[in-house]
């Protein structure tokens, strides 16, 4: 039989496992589903022997026992396989701890930890050894009475050595490997072979084709980019410089990887698009989504702030984009989430992301929050050096509503499409860009309207300024409307003195849980 051939980080566990064994009657292995866990127990069990289980080979013991004992028979099953071999090797713990730990409806939720007592105890006595491989579990037993050891994130030689077994020797020249790892740091080891195994044998390939499939297949965003509007930045008008600056600090460190490298840029860490609403913040993160691709998350009202869901849902989305970091957290209309000041769960992490103090894949993940009131925002999330770099978008003067209009109307049949810009323009000073797209949309409907009652066509630009005005009328009235809200509105919760606990639990709970890649 073949040996199994390790990359650098599987080769660096298995000599840590190696090690620790000599040393300790339980070890454990930690990583992230996809890294090369199985492949670097199989690889031990080669070399030492003993008995290699996974949870499919004791399913048929649970299935002949009490559902409410299922600790019982994997210890009797180990102690079973211990009796017979020095060494035996556990892999794929998480189902096991899902279920006797992260399952809500098993009562016997600690009593694991008393089963692995007991079968380190076992292990000293008969001077045996037990291996447990699983994804990011931590089990309390392994820290008292054994050893744990993590299979670390691959680095580029690890995505050389696997482009090398999967593409040989010649096909892998072609790709810089160090350039894809730049890109995509947090790959695991299946990524990376389904990646390489895509490209048929005659299939041309170098390093761009490489990012391209990465970039479409493997990184995964939670945004179904065919559903998203089609929408790029250069169709925003007005906002030059907010686009100019997206561009130098977001999409450059994203894209370039080459000239990032080379003065090790990254993206601004926390980003603020405010303005008013209808400016284009929204659009903007449609065009980043659909530029950015698999580097785009979103946070956005379909997680239903408060819900019982919430803080495992934002929590699985920050542990994807760090997974695929570098990239982008775009969490649109943040003022409305922030506005009750109750949810101090997301904002102590969101200042925990900002201020650096996780790892390393979360200094290169980008935070841009949409807000139209900063007023509702926490005053330390926006202060000075947290918010790297602070835009404001605004309604379009002169020039850009004609543009926004020409683009609208230019599509449009005569009479509509005939309409004179230059005094359309200016009756609807004030307006926004999604102002501007309804006035096009409520003039279409005036004009058909007339058509359908069989009354002779009014000149254009009347259409359109009858839609002008009550497009400004209906914005008239909300601003009244939510004035009024405001004022009978009770004071707000100071937000620094409710307790972020729930949200923490989150972010422990989802550890590991979208970085499979499978």
């Amino acid at each position: 039989m073949v040996p199994i051939q390790l990359s650098p980080a599987q080769q660096r566990a298995l000599d840590a496992l190696n090690s620790a064994i000599d040393r300790n009657d339980v070890v454990e292995l930690r990583s992230a589903g996809g890294m090369g866990r199985t492949a670097v127990l199989h690889r031990l069990h080669e070399e030492r022997g003993g008995a290699l289980l996974d949870m499919r080979a004791v399913m048929d013991d649970m299935q002949q026992s009490d559902p409410l004992a299922l600790e019982e028979t994997v210890y009797r099953r180990l102690v079973a396989e211990l009796s017979q071999h020095p060494l035996v090797i556990l892999d794929d713990m998480q189902w096991l701890m899902h279920v006797v730990v992260g399952c809500g409806s098993y009562p016997r939720g600690q009593y694991l930890q008393a089963t692995l007592s007991a079968l380190a105890d076992h292990c000293a006595a008969t001077g045996t050894h037990l291996v447990l491989g699983g994804e990011h579990f931590s089990l309390d037993i392994v820290a008292s009475k054994g050893r744990a050891i993590v299979l670390e994130p691959l680095d580029a030689s690890d995505y050389a050595h696997i482009g090398r077994a999967v593409l040989g020797e010649t096909r892998a020249s072609a790709i810089d490997f160090a350039k894809v790892h730049r890109f995509a740091r947090r790959l695991t080891a299946r990524q990376l072979r389904r990646t390489f195994e895509s490209f048929a044998p005659d299939a041309p390939l170098d390093t761009d084709s490489v990012i391209d499939e990465l970039r479409s297949q493997q990184l995964a965003s939670n945004v179904d980019i065919d559903e998203v509007q089609k929408v790029e930045l250069a169709d925003l008008k007005g906002i030059d410089d907010v686009i100019a600056a997206l561009e130098a600090h977001i999409i450059i460190p994203l894209e370039q990887v080459e000239l990032a490298a080379e003065l090790d840029l990254k993206p601004k860490r926390g980003v603020l698009l405010a303005g008013p609403p209808g400016t284009g913040k929204t659009t903007i993160g449609r065009a980043l989504a659909r530029r950015l691709r698999g580097k785009f998350f979103l946070i956005d009202g379909t997680f239903i702030h408060g819900s019982q869901h919430f803080y495992a849902r934002v929590a699985h989305v920050f542990e994807a984009a760090k997974q695929n970091a570098p990239g982008v957290i775009f969490i649109d209309d943040s003022d409305v989430i922030f506005e009750s000041g109750g949810e101090s769960g997301l904002y102590r992490y969101l200042l925990t992301m900002l201020d650096g103090l996780e790892s390393e894949s979360a200094g290169r993940v980008c935070v841009m929050m949409t807000a139209m009131d900063v007023g509702n925002l926490p005053p330390a999330l926006v202060r000075s050096g947290r918010i790297e770099l602070w835009l404001e978008t605004r309604y379009p003067d002169l020039a850009a509503r004609r543009a926004i209009l020409s683009d609208r109307v230019s599509a449009l049949p005569d009479p509509l499409g005939g309409v004179d810009l230059d005094p359309l323009a200016e009756a609807t000073e004030g307006l926004s860009g999604a102002d501007l797209k309804r006035v096009v949309e409520d003039a279409k409907v005036l004009f058909v309207y007339d058509r359908a009652r069989g009354i002779a066509p009014r000149p254009a630009i009347q259409y359109f300024t009858e839609a002008a005005n009550t497009v400004r009328d209906n914005g008239e009235r909300y601003a009244r409307a939510e004035a009024q809200a405001r004022a009978a509105r009770p004071n707000r919760p100071q937000i620094f003195d409710i307790p972020g606990a729930m949200f923490a639990h989150a972010i422990a709970l989802s550890d590991g849980a979208m970085g499979s890649g499978s």
